[in-house]
């Protein structure tokens, strides 16, 4: 089985540097399971190379096309490829989607921040640690030893722009040495010193167009706006520039122009888009703070979800700029916190032990400022713990805006090791605002979670060991004959052939990769929910879905060999995606005749895509099966 894997941003570019590259790609789409390449020419190291990396399962070559097979995740590294490929895409969904106006910018801020995130998490954890270290030592902070450590923890946000430089100029498609020779240009001392000239009264004057005072250390937009427009000069000289001096004059006029173009107008502009939105915000939070509170700590990792968090950077890093202190990472680290004590009533609930193990996992990561463990591994799988989360922040995050919270040290991942940024002699009250918000944001949710439970998987769970003393009486759930507690049968989703999964004429299934299960070949037209869960995949084709039942087993249907082709017109959906269904249901139907007409085989491997959490996956030695019959026993 593939690796567990959340860092999907470096997985695709992994993926993309071991093909050979955005100029050895002619196409790029995927299916349920895969990630579709058609590439120019096939390096031969290439598939022993991405089926080495964290969160493949494995590589196939088939019909042209180089199939990365990633499993129910795909979805996440796709939307990366196309983020970085400057091409159409075959998924027309998602392919719209990228094409908003809202997603292109959310996305430009993702591929512009996550590669060097974590390096201004460090140095904020760095910044906080000396903080803490003064607090205790107060002759510290005349050392010499501090005075290193210090200018370490703010270098990289003094030199932002060229971090900015680095990762847009990669998402822009604009040469890296130049977008970085301009932003250095920016965060030059000679600048700096020019600019506080200016701001003393001295006029300093470009072509006879007076210059203003802006400064560009630490500053967010005008680097991102100076490579995106960089990249459209870059490409016109590339274009219509003679090839023997284009090496030397397209970063010649590039840097002439773009530099005192970014002075001149990008810079002024930008900055003053940036700390207009923050001061819309510390309005709000000066004269409102419950509210802002409140819509922070309740929906901040609500945006997480849907990826749109990095929109609110160049806000925060402008009220640091701008004040030294920002509020927004008080309550964002609330909200963080209080991801991490639903996970933990999760922890003291569950009856599962893989329950509890997922949990202390994703647990451990939110401690460092990372929920997207605890939220997609735990929180929203059960739903509850997620609500029960965004009321505790919002509830913590106006308990603490009572006390003038705020953040004296930017934290690239706010939460638990970062509450220290909010130490100041100038505020007092603020660091103890957040270490009270922050106990309400962990103690609340353990609470609720406790008395209300966590969703389906608690009321199963909490019931089982009483299942067998309680048969027939009220509430309780009578297991099929035969069937011990520990043990969950899974029914047969079609009526038709049943076929070893060996024999499935695709490497992917038949090689078990995927995970256990078996084959089979409808003599219907009809696909039967196996038992009580909730659809978590439809693929954008309609030809396979992933089925998650109550105590937590996904299940992978997929229609047919190939049928990825067929964009979906064989198939209806009965369902959508986290639509809660019963055994029985009709999910979906097919038109068998359209498959076939193609060239294309029905036979449909049933997976078990987590049967590694389970003891045994036992298949029942079959040779036909009807839609309600016992196919496999998962015993836990």
């Amino acid at each position: 089985m593939a690796e567990k894997v959340r860092d999907y941003p470096k997985l695709a570019r992994d993926i993309l540097e071991a093909v050979g590259g955005e100029e050895n790609i002619i196409k790029v789409s995927r299916c349920a399971t895969r990630l579709r390449l058609v590439l120019k020419r096939s390096k031969p190291q290439a598939k022993e190379q991405v089926s080495a990396l964290p969160g493949v399962i494995t590589v196939v070559e088939n019909n042209g096309q180089f199939q990365v097979v990633i499993g129910q995740h795909v979805g996440e590294v796709y939307e990366e490829i196309a983020s970085l490929v400057n091409m159409d895409t075959s998924d027309d969904d998602q392919s719209e989607n990228k094409g908003t106006v809202v997603n292109r910018v959310i996305a430009t801020m993702s591929a512009v921040f996550a590669p060097f995130i974590y390096i201004l998490a460090a140095a904020g954890i760095l910044q906080g640690s000396l903080i803490l270290i003064n607090l205790l030592f107060e002759e510290f902070e005349a050392t010499g030893t501090y005075e290193v450590l210090s200018f370490i923890s703010w270098a990289p946000f003094t030199f932002l722009p060229i971090f900015i430089a680095m990762t847009a100029a990669k998402h822009f498609k604009a040469n890296t040495y130049i977008a970085v020779a301009c932003s250095a240009a920016l965060v030059s001392p000679t600048w700096t010193e020019m600019a506080d000239q200016i701001a003393s009264g001295e006029t300093i004057s470009f072509l006879g167009i007076a210059l203003s005072e802006t400064v560009y250390t630490s500053s967010v937009l005008p680097p991102l706006f100076l490579v995106w427009l960089l990249s459209y000069l870059e490409k016109f000289l590339n274009k219509n520039m003679n090839e023997v001096v284009r090496p030397l004059f397209v970063p010649f006029i590039c840097m002439i122009v773009m530099v005192p173009l970014t002075i001149l107008l990008i810079g002024p502009l930008s900055t003053l888009g940036a700390n207009g939105i923050a001061d819309g915000y510390n309005f709000l939070a000066e004269n409102a703070p419950a509210l802002a509170g409140a819509i922070i700590g309740a929906f901040w990792q609500v945006l997480v979800i849907f990826g749109v968090h990095w929109g609110i950077t160049p806000m925060v890093l402008a009220n640091f700029d701008l004040y030294g202190r920002d509020s927004f990472q008080a309550y964002q680290t609330i909200a963080v916190i209080a991801q991490i004590g639903a996970v933990l009533g999760v922890i003291l609930k569950a009856k599962s032990q893989e329950v509890k193990k997922v949990g202390v996992s994703a647990g451990v990561t939110g401690i460092f400022g990372i929920t997207e463990p605890a939220i997609y591994g735990v929180n929203l799988r059960f739903k509850k713990p997620f609500i029960f989360g965004c009321i505790s922040g919002a509830v913590g995050a106006i308990t603490a805006s009572f006390f003038n919270p705020y953040y004296f040290a930017y934290a690239g991942l706010p939460g638990p090791l970062t509450m220290v940024n909010g130490i100041d002699s100038a505020y007092p009250m603020s660091v103890w605002g957040i270490i009270i918000g922050s106990l309400i944001a962990i103690v609340l949710p353990v609470v609720l979670i406790q008395v209300f439970g966590f969703g389906e998987d608690t009321a199963k769970q909490a019931g089982s060991e009483v299942l067998v003393e309680e048969q027939g009486q009220p509430g309780g759930n009578t297991p099929e004959e035969g069937q011990k507690n520990n043990e969950e049968i899974v029914d047969s989703p079609f009526s038709g052939n049943v076929i070893p999964l060996s024999d499935v004429p695709d490497e992917v299934f038949s090689s078990g990769a995927m995970g256990k299960g078996v084959a089979i070949k409808p003599t219907e037209n009809k696909l039967y929910a196996p038992f009580d869960g909730t659809v978590v995949m439809i693929a954008p084709t309609k030809h396979a879905i992933g089925l998650r039942s109550e105590t937590g087993i996904e299940l992978l249907v997929h229609i047919g060999i190939d049928t990825v082709k067929l964009d979906g017109s064989p198939f209806n959906l009965h369902v959508e995606d986290g639509a809660v269904f019963k055994k029985g249901e009709i999910l979906v139907e097919f038109d068998e005749e359209a498959i076939q007409s193609q060239g294309l085989e029905t036979i449909t491997p049933v997976i078990i895509t987590n049967a590694g959490a389970y003891e045994e996956v036992i298949i029942e030695d079959l040779k036909q099966s009807t839609f309600n019959q016992k196919l496999m026993t998962v015993v836990k």
